[in-house]
């Protein structure tokens, strides 16, 4: 099929992260290896991360996109605080740690974009 409606508040939890992650490319069918683009829905609460630790990829190229909060996003040249409307691109190579700090006052709701699907992530150890 070429075209795919898919409705976010119908699909599971994607996998076991703290946040409610919901995968709108699996539900496309664009959740292998190599697809064009990995897309998915973030809910974090005060004190979760997006992902699953701080890190970077060697090639792909990543984009949140707020739709509701405030994320704020670490990386080793300091820390990005992006509102609702705002975006946030991490370039293949530069490490990052997207999450909504434990003091913040509401959830974050982010739109992910990953570019190309490629299993390249790597953890990040800000004190090395």
């Amino acid at each position: 099929m070429g075209y795919h409606h898919v409705d976010t508040d119908t699909l599971e939890q994607w996998d076991d992260r703290d946040a409610d992650v919901r995968s709108i490319s699996a539900a496309a069918g664009l959740d292998y290896e190599g697809a064009p683009v990995g897309l998915r829905v973030y809910e974090a609460e005060p004190g979760e991360q997006l992902a699953l630790a701080y890190h970077y990829h060697d090639e792909q190229t990543e984009a949140f996109y707020v739709l509701e909060g405030t994320l704020h996003v670490e990386t080793p040249e300091g820390e990005f605080v992006v509102e609702t409307d705002e975006a946030f691109v991490a370039d293949p190579g530069h490490a990052h740690r997207a999450h909504n700090p434990e003091d913040a006052n509401n959830r974050v709701r982010v739109l992910a974009l990953g570019a190309p699907t490629v299993d390249d992530v790597h953890p990040y150890d800000p004190e090395a």
